[in-house]
């Protein structure tokens, strides 16, 4: 009789993500998916559903939501009203949508805890940074309201001074469209994608990516931001795992 050959099994290497801990920026838009309705509930869901598909991974996961889904300050100040007043009324909207999002996501069993600038201990807790560094340590999904909680910025900024305060690795600013383009690519069907950016590229060609006060912090911090479709799907996955998926700006 032969002697009996042991079979070697080589490890299969698992994939690990790149960034351990991220902040998604999701603005009001976003949450409308194709649709023209305040929040589009299945756009909610598929959102809900890749986030869960990331925390899953063991990343640490913060959102910052935007408003203008149901108004925008800025808008509002054109309208008549005071600037400051528009803008307060912008970041009650982000609270809005922050519920919203939350409940989706607990939905899909994901443990979540609403953070919010303004204080309204009713519906969410106030912004503290070493708790909200806590419930991600907890491998709680943060999602963070009401802007920086002052007028006359932007949830741009907010989503730059939150992922810095955070100490996130990346922003992951989801949007319409597959990246960073020289012109409006809906309007401009030759528009050019930058698969890569610095910060100074950013400001001196005056692309519409985030405000300046946002690009500006990141620049100053060293802090990357990825710009990418999120009517992708897999999309953030994509990201998360450092992939090639639309644009980034870093130093």
């Amino acid at each position: 009789m032969g002697e009996k050959q042991t079979v070697v099994m080589e490890p299969v290497e698992i994939e690990k993500p790149r960034y351990k801990r991220v902040l998604i920026k999701l603005s009001g838009e976003a949450l409308m998916g194709f649709q023209e309705s305040r929040a589009d509930p299945s756009m909610m869901q598929n959102i809900a559903r890749e986030i869960k598909e990331v925390y899953e991974l063991g990343v640490e996961i913060a959102i910052v939501v935007g408003g203008g889904n149901i108004i925008r300050g800025v808008k509002v100040s054109e309208a008549g009203f005071d600037r400051a007043t528009g803008d307060y009324m912008g970041m009650l909207a982000t609270v809005i949508n922050a519920l919203a999002l939350q409940g989706t996501l607990e939905k899909n069993g994901i443990y979540t805890r609403v953070l919010s600038a303004i204080q309204m201990a009713e519906v969410a807790e106030p912004f503290i940074r070493r708790r909200a560094i806590r419930h991600l340590e907890k491998k709680r999904v943060v999602i963070l309201a009401a802007g920086t909680g002052n007028p006359y910025f932007s949830t741009d900024t907010a989503a730059a001074l939150r992922a810095m305060e955070i100490k996130a690795e990346v922003i992951l600013k989801a949007t319409k469209v597959d990246g960073v383009y020289d012109s409006n690519p809906s309007e401009n069907q030759k528009a050019k994608l930058f698969k890569k950016l610095t910060y100074l590229q950013v400001l001196e060609k005056g692309l519409r990516v985030m405000d300046t006060t946002a690009i500006s912090l990141c620049m100053d911090n060293g802090l990357p931001i990825i710009v990418f479709n999120l009517r992708r799907e897999g999309n953030i996955k994509e990201a998360v795992m450092g992939r090639d998926v639309g644009s980034i700006i870093a130093s």
